[in-house]
């Protein structure tokens, strides 16, 4: 029976046979000795959103036939699936592309479905992918939601705050995926580093659309969600990301964007010491070894090996954010209308104070 922490670093290492020659070795190693835990690697696999993936690698490095044969067969079944939905995703990204360009408008394809686009995977049925994610000019948002509605698209909540990175999701009858139109990818204060501006310059066209580069996609898949989910406190890391940053990192090796800033350097670099431990220390995974990236992989090591007293501090740490947040956004009201805007439609809310007092379980619209 594996643990969470070595199925963990087994499926990471299987994600990255194809290109690191020492994971291979060890990868069959593990699969001649017949003693994988193949429940736990598909529980773990499929919770991380990289079970084709794991499929398409082991395929790749002629491994199948380590496997179950039942297993298999019902991978082959799951990535044929996923394939089929991927292309009906790059289809209706193609056609979202087309409207907007007809009006004037050059979105840029992110994470996800612009790693489709731009053909970071051999296979596309290795990704899993949630929305449609496109980032257009602040000077455009507005006309592109609008657009977009006409199209019959339209979200669940039109209830829309400026400061927020996207709009609600979109959905359009007989479309297979949800469309998040984005004005921003990270929220404040660190918005400018990879604004539309910054993203369009570096962007690249394929298959008629534009993707961002593959530097500037490397650093939207870690920094999303270390900044604007605040999983950076949390160490909340998953293989999906870690493989699609890996993926990035051999196209970005050549090429280094200078960032000054010391938060998001920190946050880079122990994300990256995080997945180097995780896949093994890949070659293209470099980062800069001090003792706040010894700390950090320390915590995040307890906390995958379920370190009772490791996860209690985690959940203070959340907590303590959580109210940190809500000073901040509070702070911003005063001087940012955006946020202004925003509180005083809360304070407004009845709902919204009951909620504070544990009153209302439900999740407001906004």
């Amino acid at each position: 029976m594996m643990n969470y922490k070595e199925t963990l670093f087994f499926v990471a290492k299987c994600l990255t046979i194809n290109h690191e020659e020492k994971n291979k070795i060890l990868v069959e190693k593990e699969l001649k000795s017949r003693n994988t835990d193949w429940d736990s690697v598909v529980k773990l696999s499929t919770g991380h959103f990289v079970f084709p993936a794991l499929y398409c690698n082991l395929k790749r490095a002629n491994f199948l036939h380590y496997l179950p044969e039942e297993l298999v067969n019902y991978m082959i079944h799951i990535t044929d699936l996923n394939r089929a939905r991927n292309q009906q995703i790059i289809d209706q990204a193609k056609e979202i592309n087309e409207l907007l360009l007809k009006n004037n408008i050059t979105p840029i394809f992110l994470k996800g479905t612009g790693n489709l686009l731009e053909g970071l995977y051999e296979d596309i049925g290795e990704r899993m992918v949630g929305d449609i994610d496109l980032i257009v000019s602040k000077d455009d948002f507005k006309n592109t939601v609008e657009i977009l509605k006409k199209e019959k698209y339209s979200a669940k909540s039109e209830v829309y705050m400026d400061f927020h990175w996207h709009y609600p999701k979109m959905v359009k009858e007989n479309r297979i995926a949800a469309v998040e139109v984005h004005n921003k990818v990270l929220k404040k204060p660190y918005t400018s580093y990879l604004d539309y501006e910054t993203l369009k310059e570096n962007s690249f066209s394929s298959s008629n659309c534009s993707v961002a580069s593959f530097e500037n996609q490397f650093l939207i898949t870690i920094l999303q969600k270390q900044i604007n989910d605040n999983l950076y406190f949390s160490k909340t890391i998953t293989l999906r990301n870690v493989y699609d940053s890996f993926l990035l990192s051999i196209n970005t090796s050549s090429t280094k964007r200078i960032i000054k800033n010391k938060t998001i350097i920190k946050y880079l670099n122990n994300y990256k010491s995080c997945a180097s431990e995780i896949l093994n220390a890949p070659k293209t995974f470099e980062y800069t070894i001090n003792s706040e990236s010894k700390k950090y992989i320390d915590s995040y090591l307890k906390i995958i090996g379920n370190s009772k007293k490791e996860l209690r501090k985690i959940k203070l740490i959340n907590s303590y954010i959580k109210i940190k947040d809500k000073i901040k956004i509070l702070q911003y009201s005063f001087i940012d209308k955006e946020y202004s805007k925003y509180t005083f439609r809360r304070f407004k809310n009845v709902r919204f104070y009951l909620k504070q007092f544990g009153l209302d379980k439900t999740k407001p619209n906004s």
